[in-house]
């Protein structure tokens, strides 16, 4: 017998806290709440936001104990290719967490091997699969193998993994354009947008 939270599949996890509803005040508290300045744990939103995006909800891995270890913020608007709607969730989180394969659709709990098969496939001399701004710094992000209703990429933002998962698959394709993201914890843009939650972090994954 034991307190802590177990998966069946890769053993003891950080229970996952998800806002029921989404605002400026409620990613305030969150951040008060979760994000200590000891944990310093980023909450990475793109900003400014696509046209048409909102941010739909905001999350947390962790307890009293262990402190937060990952945070995962949801944002929604319409598909780049399509125009149908879209869902993209950004993850932070430490090593050992399996927060970001969780909603990648992936089994264990770190994704390293998936990014070395990734580099793999990449071909030597071809570069990462997509780069963004993160933190006021280039970063390369590289899709890895997750079912086909989604994408998911990964990377390092911070010293801590970064993922990048979007519904539906082609959705993904926002990355090759001029995304940038910032992290809450370093203030919250009074003009930031917010919009219906989102299904995915609600557990629709």
């Amino acid at each position: 017998m034991h307190s802590n939270w177990r998966c069946d599949n890769c053993g003891d996890v950080p229970p996952f806290h998800v806002a029921e509803h989404i605002s400026a005040e409620i990613v305030g508290t969150v951040l008060r709440e979760s994000v200590s300045a000891a944990e310093r744990m980023p909450l990475w939103a793109p900003w400014p936001l696509p046209p048409g995006w909102t941010i739909t909800g905001v999350g947390w891995a962790g307890d009293d104990r262990s402190g937060v270890r990952a945070t995962a913020l949801a944002c929604s608007g319409p598909e780049p290719l399509g125009g149908g709607p879209a869902d993209l969730v950004f993850i932070a989180e430490q090593p050992g967490v399996g927060l970001g394969n969780r909603f990648a659709g992936i089994p264990g709990i770190d994704p390293g091997y998936l990014l070395s098969e990734a580099l793999t496939d990449c071909g030597a001399g071809l570069g990462p699969h997509a780069k963004i701004k993160v933190g006021g710094h280039p970063t390369p992000l590289w899709c890895v193998k997750s079912p086909e209703d989604r994408c998911a990429y990964v990377s390092e933002a911070k010293g801590i993994w970064l993922y990048a998962v979007a519904w539906p698959a082609s959705a993904g394709y926002l990355l090759a354009e001029h995304v940038v993201l910032y992290d809450l914890s370093e203030g919250v843009p009074p003009e930031l947008v917010f919009g219906a939650p989102s299904p995915y972090l609600h557990g629709r994954v």
